[in-house]
């Protein structure tokens, strides 16, 4: 049977997921498909009625993170913690929910930064920065910061920081004007909410996480004086924790990010 795997979200053309793991079925000789389809908030619950037994694997996006939790029938510890999936496998119609988010975060730093990590800053509140939160608790953040809107939006990511094992303190402040703090800054906001008021805010940091890939660089990866590590590298990470759920197999890293690389660099041309 010819497999099926796919990335879901709104909006979902920018997505590289489609790239980087057809790379990875075409390094291990694998006949499978992965493709972008979109799906709106609400719309996952559909999605997976008309899932047939050729679909293996589905990486979610924006807005589909938490609600894959209330569609799910096993859920992973991590996922839990976060309380949002952007795995979900497919395995005889059982749904199996996953968070590679948080696992990633923790490989893309460690790839391109070996220091404490003790307190950080968030830009967001939203899934992903739940997650890249969590991420940074497990490298040792015992003091994590977000920087919001609307603090009553963030409070499902404030509850599932507080989740975490090492009990952090969390302070919720103004992404209008409070200042980053501690060794990492985490952006998980738009490029366009990137005023240069805000980036002249965020410069007293060791290493700057730029979640976003889509467009590149952008103002505050541009900005940087210290360790930079980009969106692709979250994505190629948590991509290969995903590649490795789905099919069974090591993910072949290396052909999956110099897949990402190529379709970037074509896409800025």
């Amino acid at each position: 049977m010819l497999m099926k795997c796919a990335v879901l979200g709104d909006p979902i053309a920018h997505s590289l997921s489609p790239i980087l793991h057809k790379a990875g079925y075409a390094a291990l000789g694998l006949d499978w498909t992965y493709k972008a389809r979109r799906v709106a908030s609400g719309g996952l619950e559909e999605f997976l009625a008309g899932c047939g037994p050729e679909w293996r694997g589905l990486s979610l996006t924006m807005p589909l993170k938490r609600e894959a939790m209330a569609l799910v029938d096993t859920v992973t510890d991590r996922a839990r913690l976060a309380g949002a999936a952007n795995t979900l496998v497919l395995d005889e119609g059982t749904i199996h929910g996953d968070n590679t988010d948080i696992p990633g975060a923790v490989a893309a730093i460690r790839e391109r930064y070996d220091g404490r990590v003790l307190s950080a800053t968030i830009l967001g509140g939203g899934a992903t920065a739940a997650s890249a939160a969590l991420a940074l608790c497990d490298l040792g953040a015992t003091d994590i910061r977000l920087l919001v809107r609307d603090a009553d939006r963030a409070a499902d990511t404030v509850a599932a920081i507080h989740r975490h094992p090492s009990a952090p303190m969390v302070t919720v402040g103004s992404l209008a004007d409070d200042f980053a703090e501690g060794e990492v800054l985490v952006s998980t906001i738009p490029a366009d909410a990137q005023t240069p008021d805000l980036v002249s805010r965020c410069d007293d940091v060791e290493v700057t996480f730029e979640v976003l890939y889509h467009p590149w660089p952008t103002p505050l990866a541009r900005a940087t004086n210290g360790v930079l590590v980009g969106g692709l590298d979250l994505l190629v990470h948590q991509a290969a924790i995903q590649f490795s759920l789905f099919t069974g197999h090591e993910a072949p890293l290396a052909e999956m990010r110099a897949a990402g690389e190529a379709e970037l660099a074509a896409r800025t041309v």
